[in-house]
């Protein structure tokens, strides 16, 4: 059995409550190495003294560190300005809010997955377009070329295709690839899981995943301007709600 971090330690000591904290990154997207760091992402809640006086707490709070062997990234966003981030095409909040390795949770973060689904837009095309395009060049760059920027293009833009189809968040390649049905992607996520984060793709398979990546930015456009999502979000009550509540709770 693979040994696992224990999350108590890694969340306790924390300055503010968590309203939820889940695991993002390659453990979430389905390709995780043995070496992978893990990354954690979640929102916490300020109390009122520390909002609206002179001197105010961390909207982000980020820490990287070491824990029993493990390589822990946590960053987390104060409410007001994750909920603000989830009125914009902001693909990654969605993902962190979704995802379902969760390491904390309450019945806030229940309700707030519900008013998500609210202020999910066709414009979120706009986020895997833009981040597809990056992981891409960075890919391109590279000599020699590694697999993981590669399978973040896939899984970025398969995400996001799913997104504009169904108005829901799946961000694990390998269960999008039980619709989608690459074949090339099984190959893909065995050789980084079983190997390394610097894990080589071969050099004669460049033109292949170029023509896939093209290929799959055009059917993401398509997909976004037939989706049948909303323009805008519709969510902005519910979350100013939810906020009060929130605020007055950690006060």
């Amino acid at each position: 059995m693979t040994r696992k971090p224990d999350w108590g330690p890694v969340l306790a000591g924390q300055p503010y409550p968590f309203l939820f904290v889940t695991i993002s990154g390659a453990h979430l997207y389905g390709f995780a190495s043995e070496d992978s760091d893990y990354d954690l992402r979640g929102v916490h809640v300020l109390p009122v003294r520390e909002v609206v006086g002179l001197i105010t707490g961390q909207e982000t709070s980020e820490r990287s560190f070491d824990h029993d062997g493990w390589e822990i990234d946590l960053v987390t966003h104060d409410a007001k300005k994750f909920f603000l981030l989830l009125l914009k095409k902001n693909g990654y909040v969605l993902e962190q809010l979704f995802s379902p390795l969760v390491i904390h949770t309450t019945p806030e973060h229940e309700e707030l997955k519900r008013i998500a689904a609210q202020c999910i837009t066709r414009h979120h095309s706009h986020h895997y377009l833009g981040f597809s395009e990056t992981q891409w060049k960075l890919f391109e760059k590279e000599n020699p070329r590694r697999i993981k920027p590669l399978l973040y293009v896939y899984r970025v833009l398969l995400t996001g295709v799913w997104l504009m189809r169904t108005g829901r968040v799946e961000a694990n390649l390998k269960t999008l690839n039980e619709a989608f049905r690459l074949p090339q992607l099984d190959e893909l996520i065995a050789r980084k899981a079983e190997g390394q984060e610097q894990a080589i793709l071969p050099d004669d398979n460049i033109v292949f995943h170029q023509g896939e990546y093209y290929r799959l930015r055009t059917l993401l456009e398509e997909e976004s301007h037939r989706s049948a999502l909303p323009d805008g979000p519709s969510g902005k009550p519910a979350l100013h709600n939810l906020l009060t509540k929130l605020r007055m709770r950690a006060n």
